[in-house]
């Protein structure tokens, strides 16, 4: 069943059922109004006769006052104490003793004559022996009957023409507001399944309801798909482009070394560092996408208090004594943090080897504790990276300087790794570079 045809449904009943519901409301308020109405005027009409008949002494005229107080479509019978019937009078309408049932708990008794519903009450009085007897007075409710009737007619047409302007008024609607915004979007997903594209809706910019929002989150969602499909196709495209260089440059050397290698030690040296080197080079190449696809995938960190100085001397150590560099921290101590400690250490690694790899002089790591953040600098001297490279240095397989990179090993995805990194960790990276004086990345990391 479609989505129109399940809404119309459901709500076509539910309306059916409220004005059903509410016609039974408004017929049985209407029915229990009119019930009081007719007591009220019964009550009226004893009273008017009981005053009557306390004033009478002779028992032939209070008869006479009773045949004058009956109700046009009524009767009125005269009870002792015992029950026992004094007088009855009523007009033409052939009533019987039956039809003066009367419950004595209840203020009014409802019955029926010839399928017309009848009121029934009774009030004391003062007959002309001074004995206490009861009045008992009956009436046709015809008029009400007649009445309620018509107004069955009159809900029964209203139900009808409202169900038939909801009906209507709901397939117009749900055509125009519902359904269509449903349709259009169904065709776009089928359009952009068919081609292969990301296409868009077109929507109001004024639309604040459910159904313009889902209509720009579809389209949010349908821009972010394209950038990562792009960012994807960027990444093979760069990968393939990265591993064919080292490769290039083994087959090359590899023919150099058969053809001549093994009677020219020099160019077999020469072939086997370069193969060596490229190889080395595509490994950690290799290991950086993985690291970096991993980080994609999943990248879970585990907090805990750390102490800030010690991470750095645990990641500095190591590389002062595998390149044979000048390596030096400057700052402050101990500094509690709260952070995942291998992946900061994770973090420093890539940005000090990125410093070792573009300078030659000293690299400096610098610790400050703020107010409410930790910043660790990294900093170099070396040749510095021009301005306008500067918003994109954390782009994967981004490249300054591609002679540069080439010599240096450099592969376009240790900082993007690093971005991934900090990140995780709610840290920012912010560069500052200088072209011939060098460059300073900080890493600021929020206390919390």
């Amino acid at each position: 069943m479609k989505l129109k045809t399940k809404i119309h449904l459901y709500s076509t009943l539910l309306m059916l059922v409220i004005l059903t519901v509410t016609n039974i409301g408004i017929y049985f308020v209407f029915e229990k109004m009119g019930h009081r109405t007719e007591y009220y005027q019964m009550i009226v009409r004893s009273k008017e006769l009981t005053t009557s008949l306390s004033q009478m002494n002779d028992e032939k005229d209070a008869r006479t006052i009773i045949i004058a107080h009956v109700p046009a479509n009524g009767a009125i019978r005269i009870v002792d104490d015992q029950g026992k019937t004094i007088v009855t009078t009523q007009s033409e309408l052939g009533l019987t003793e039956g039809n003066f049932v009367i419950n004595p708990k209840e203020r009014y008794t409802i019955g029926s004559f010839n399928e017309i519903k009848t009121m029934a009450i009774t009030v004391p009085a003062i007959w002309t022996n001074g004995e206490v007897v009861h009045i008992e007075v009956l009436q046709v409710m015809e008029e009400l009957e007649a009445s309620l009737r018509l107004l069955k007619l009159i809900l029964f047409g209203v139900t009808i023409v409202a169900m038939v302007l909801i009906v209507v008024g709901l397939s117009i609607t749900l055509g125009r507001i519902v359904i269509q915004p449903i349709e259009k979007l169904m065709k776009t997903m089928s359009d952009s399944r068919r081609l292969g594209t990301y296409e868009k809706i077109s929507i109001s910019a004024k639309g604040k309801d459910e159904l313009s929002q889902m209509g720009r989150t579809f389209n949010d969602m349908m821009e972010q798909l394209e950038q990562n499909y792009k960012k994807q196709e960027q990444f093979v495209s760069n990968a393939s482009h990265e591993l064919k260089t080292p490769l290039t440059v083994i087959e090359s050397y590899s023919r150099l070394l058969s053809r001549q290698g093994f009677d020219n030690r020099a160019v077999a040296e020469e072939a086997v560092n370069a193969i060596i080197s490229e190889s080395v080079r595509m490994k950690e190449m290799i290991a950086q996408m993985l690291s970096l696809a991993k980080n994609n995938e999943k990248l879970t960190f585990e907090f805990a208090e750390t102490e800030v100085r010690s991470v750095v001397e645990k990641v500095v150590q190591p590389m002062r004594q595998a390149y044979a560099r000048d390596f030096t921290i400057e700052g402050e101590g101990p500094i509690e943090l709260r952070t995942d400690e291998n992946q900061l250490k994770q973090l420093l690694f890539i940005l000090l080897d990125n410093a070792r790899k573009y300078s030659k002089r000293e690299i400096k790591t610098i610790i400050r504790s703020n107010e409410d953040s930790v910043e660790i600098s990294v900093m170099d001297y070396g040749q510095g990276i021009p301005e306008q490279h500067l918003p994109h240095i954390f782009d994967r397989f981004y490249r300054v300087d591609e002679d540069r990179n080439r010599k240096t090993g450099g592969s376009g995805l240790g900082l993007a790794i690093a971005k991934e990194i900090a990140t995780g960790l709610g840290a920012q990276l912010k560069i500052e570079s200088i072209v011939g004086m060098g460059t300073t990345i900080r890493i600021i990391i929020p206390k919390k």
